[in-house]
C-alpha cells in the first residue's frame, strides 16, 4: 500500500520533525498521533500525544503525525487549528518523523482500497438503523444488515430517492485484538460503513489505510476507542497489512467525572499559559497524571523510563481525575483561548 500526498509546503512551517535516524527506519514500524483539527488540543489530547510519543521512542520506533481532516464542515469552521495543533505538539517537546499526512489529500487512496473489499450499498438512515438494531454493545450499535440482501431492482428504486452509503460485507466475523493494558478484547464485526452517503470515506476506513501506508505498528489512543479496535484490526487483516499493537490509555475527567472533550471547550496549552503555567509545568503535570517520573521535557522523561517496566503498568490505562488542586484556581471555568 503506497503513501499519498502529504502537504509538504505547510509542514515546513513546523520544524519539529525529527532528524533521520537509521535505526528508526520504516522496517522498525511506527507509533502515531492523529488529531482531528476541529478544536485546540486540550490536556487529555496532550497527555495521549505524550504517551504515544513515549511508547514509540522507548521502543526505537518512528513517530508520525497525521491530521484527520475528513470532516469538511467542522474543519472549515475551525480554520488554522491544524497549524495550532502542530505548534502545540512542538512546544510541548514532541518531534515526529517525515511529513505530516493530511487525510483530505488521500481520498483516492481510500477509494482504491475500498474497491478491493466486498461490500454493498446501504440506504438506511440513522433513525432506521437505531430502530432496527439491538441495544448498543461496548458503545457501538451494530448494523443489522438491512440492505445486505436487497435485489438490484430494490436498490434501483431506493437510489431514486436516497444517496447510498457503501458498507463492507463482514459476514458476522468475530475478531480479537491484543491491547497493552486490556489484554485481549473481542467483538463481532458488523457491516460498517466504508464511504458515507455524501461520498466521504469513513473514519474506520481512513484510519486503517493510513496506518498501513505509514507503517504504523503501534496505536496509542484513548480508552474510549477500544471498542472500535476489533473492526479496524479485522479490516487491516482484510487489506493484507500487519495488525498493530494497541495501547488504550486513560481519559482525563474533572472532579465531577465529566470527560474533557472538544465540544465542552476545555483547557488547551494557550489557556494554561494564560493561567500562569509554563510549558515545562504542563509537561510535569502530564507526567504526574500518568504516574511517571516528573520531568520538564519529554526527552528527560524518555531517559527516565527507558529500560524500565514503567510503560507496561496498568495505571496508564486508568482515567486521570483532574481535581481542583491540580491546576491554578478557576482553571476549569476558563474559556478556551483563541490564538
Amino acid at each position: 500500500m503506497q503513501d499519498a500526498g502529504t502537504g509538504e509546503d505547510r509542514e515546513q512551517t513546523h520544524p519539529n520533525r525529527a532528524e533521520p535516524v537509521e535505526e528508526r527506519g520504516p522496517q522498525r514500524g511506527a507509533g502515531r498521533f492523529a488529531p482531528s483539527p476541529t478544536s485546540e488540543l486540550h490536556l487529555g489530547n496532550l497527555r495521549t500525544a505524550l504517551l504515544a510519543w513515549l511508547f514509540a521512542r522507548a521502543e526505537g520506533l518512528r513517530f508520525v503525525v497525521r491530521i484527520e481532516d475528513l470532516d469538511r464542515e467542522r474543519v472549515r469552521a475551525a480554520p488554522h487549528v491544524a497549524d495550532h495543533q502542530l505548534r502545540d505538539l512542538a512546544e510541548l517537546g514532541l518531534d515526529w518523523d517525515g511529513e505530516v499526512v493530511r487525510q483530505s489529500e488521500r481520498v483516492d487512496l481510500y477509494r482504491e482500497c475500498a474497491g478491493t473489499l466486498a461490500g454493498y450499498e446501504c440506504f438506511c438512515t440513522r433513525r432506521e438503523i437505531a430502530q432496527a438494531s439491538s441495544a448498543p454493545h461496548d458503545g457501538q450499535r451494530a448494523y443489522p444488515g438491512t440492505c445486505s440482501q436487497l435485489s438490484e431492482q430494490q436498490r434501483a428504486v431506493l437510489r431514486a430517492s436516497r444517496h447510498p452509503a457503501w458498507r463492507v460485507r463482514a459476514n458476522g466475523a468475530q475478531f480479537t485484538i491484543h491491547d497493552r493494558f486490556a489484554q485481549t478484547f473481542s467483538t463481532r464485526v458488523d457491516d460498517f460503513v466504508l464511504f458515507r452517503n455524501d461520498g466521504q470515506p469513513s473514519y474506520n476506513l481512513a484510519v486503517v489505510v493510513d496506518d498501513a501506508a505509514q507503517g504504523v505498528t503501534q496505536v496509542t489512543r484513548g480508552a474510549d476507542l477500544l471498542s472500535s479496535s476489533p473492526r479496524q484490526a479485522w479490516l487491516t487483516n482484510r487489506l493484507g497489512a500487519p495488525i498493530p499493537e494497541y495501547a488504550h490509555v486513560g481519559l482525563v475527567r474533572d472532579s465531577t467525572g465529566r470527560r474533557l472533550a472538544k465540544r465542552t471547550r476545555d483547557l488547551d496549552l494557550r489557556a494554561m499559559h494564560d493561567l500562569g503555567m509554563a510549558t515545562a509545568q504542563v509537561v510535569r503535570l502530564l507526567c504526574a497524571s500518568a504516574g511517571l517520573p516528573v520531568c520538564s521535557t519529554p526527552r528527560e522523561l524518555l531517559d527516565a523510563v527507558r529500560g524500565t517496566d514503567m510503560l507496561q503498568r496498568a495505571g496508564l490505562a486508568q482515567d486521570w481525575i483532574l481535581g481542583p488542586d491540580a491546576l491554578p484556581a478557576g482553571a476549569l471555568a476558563q474559556p478556551v483561548h483563541s490564538p
